[in-house]
């Protein structure tokens, strides 16, 4: 199960870029980068609790740079939210963190989820320019500058 449907992430694309994109796509690939990108940030904020020492994921564990902050805020204003639960049954399909999150941290989920997506949508549209929709291509170049940043 994914932490986001593919209807959502659509119309967030949509929403947040203007940009069509196949169904087929948005399985395929965006939504593995979602899921790994949100994983990966709890694996950091994890290292940022030891280092800490607490035994609870604080949200301010989370290495959210300012930009990622900003892009939150520009997420928050589209009509689109995605659904906590969701989120947190993908979560307790991969292997487990060591901490527990916090409950601020918990609500904060679908907000960093939908940043991601938001993030991926702005990045493909510097790349779709000439047409409204994403291509492979464009969706892999978003993805290969994303595991740059996270």
């Amino acid at each position: 199960m994914a932490v986001v449907g593919v209807h959502k992430i659509e119309k967030l694309f949509k929403e947040a870029a203007g940009l069509k994109i196949d169904k087929a796509k948005v399985k395929e690939l965006i939504s593995d980068v979602v899921d790994d990108k949100l994983y990966d940030l709890l694996l950091i904020a994890q290292e940022n609790t030891k280092y800490n020492n607490r035994d609870v994921i604080w949200l301010s564990d989370v290495p959210l740079t300012k930009a990622f902050k900003e892009s939150m805020e520009h997420f928050s204003e589209l009509s689109e939210e995605l659904e906590l639960k969701q989120i947190l049954d993908h979560l307790a399909g991969l292997p487990p963190l060591r901490y527990a999150l916090e409950v601020e941290l918990e609500k904060k989920l679908p907000i960093i989820a939908g940043t991601i997506i938001y993030i991926l949508a702005k990045i493909c549209k510097e790349f779709s320019l000439k047409d409204k929709s994403v291509s492979t291509e464009d969706l892999k170049r978003a993805e290969d500058i994303l595991n740059l940043m996270i």
